[in-house]
């Protein structure tokens, strides 16, 4: 049977309340009778109740880590990240997965079922609208991967995905392409409606002609070969950005299905760099997110948020990079 708080403070000498806040985080105790329950705890294996912990402190070190996508391979480097980092804190996370489109108000009303002390909404996916209901609900909520907007209501760590488009054209024009595509993600995505703003307009100032703008209908193989279809009916299209590595990589395969070798017929450029993107069969040139950092950022925040919930809504964005395979062709030697 489990060893009891009554059996620690009989064997320490000392009262139950003294153990309780022994184990208590913050509470006074002093250092010879923390040293006495600690030994006592010991020798019996005890170990106290983080239910029981929760009421004393109310503080139940639970985060809502909200999601979807879970088809895209991204999302598991994404998972792993996030609870490795909270329960290096001794945080659990709380998994909700909105694959069925659940709505603000069924999420909110579960979180608060279980006293979550903060919630990270980890998608791009949804509107800015779905953490302002927790933020309503008077839950600590940080959106990550989330719109970047000048006056944010809600804590956001990501990037700027206009610039990235932006960045998608500029790396088009280094390397000589004229007559381009974007293949985005979902279109309700607010990260594929700022990559695709960043990248037509950027490829207009610098000349190119963006002769496709389509778009998968989600994050997956089989979505961007489907899509890819649709950009392969313009013979003239040298390369083609995709929003997504795992959509770009169905894209790819329907290319070579249509008889068109790459880089030679006509290239592409992908957005994420996960693992499968350097595989040979792909090499794909891709826009690298640090995800990483991004998830440390969030992890940080959420922390900061649950100990300040009132302190006010911060940007923190990361700049991404290119990563060079041979999805593209080279860039041009300048004499």
């Amino acid at each position: 049977m489990a060893v009891t708080l009554k059996e620690v403070a009989e064997l320490a000498g000392v009262s139950r309340s003294a153990v309780s806040r022994t184990f208590t985080d913050g509470a006074s105790v002093s250092a010879r009778t923390r040293e006495k329950v600690e030994k006592a705890a010991k020798t019996l294996g005890y170990k106290p109740s983080l239910i029981a912990r929760s009421l004393a402190t109310n503080r139940t070190k639970l985060i809502g880590l909200v999601a979807n996508n879970f088809q895209n391979p991204a999302f598991l480097d994404v998972f792993d990240l996030f609870t490795s980092e909270l329960q290096k804190r001794e945080l659990r996370p709380l998994l909700v997965n909105l694959s069925a489109e659940t709505s603000p108000k069924k999420v909110v009303e579960l979180l608060r079922q279980y006293s979550v002390d903060g919630v990270i909404v980890a998608t791009s996916t949804l509107p800015t609208s779905f953490a302002i209901a927790f933020q309503m609900a008077g839950i600590p909520v940080i959106h990550t991967f989330g719109k970047f907007q000048a006056n944010a209501n809600v804590h956001v760590v990501g990037i700027d995905n206009d610039y990235c488009g932006a960045m998608a054209a500029r790396t088009f024009s280094e390397r000589g392409y004229r007559t381009v595509a974007l293949l985005g993600g979902p279109e309700t995505a607010t990260s594929t409606q700022d990559r695709a703003a960043g990248f037509q307009r950027t490829a207009g100032e610098l000349g190119l002609k963006v002769a496709k703008v389509c778009f998968a209908e989600n994050y997956t193989y089989k979505a961007g070969r489907d899509a890819m279809r649709n950009v392969l009916e313009d013979p003239d299209i040298e390369a083609v950005f995709c929003g997504d590595d795992l959509i770009c990589m169905g894209a790819m395969d329907a290319a070579r299905d249509a008889g068109r070798s790459i880089p030679d017929d006509i290239g592409f450029l992908g957005f994420n760099d996960i693992g499968m993107a350097s595989w040979d069969a792909y090499a794909l040139t891709t826009i690298r997110q640090p995800i990483r950092d991004i998830i440390m950022s969030s992890v940080e925040l959420v922390v900061g948020m649950v100990e300040n919930p009132d302190r006010s809504p911060e940007i923190r964005l990361f700049p991404c990079s290119v990563v060079e395979r041979g999805s593209l062709r080279p860039i041009p030697e300048t004499s």
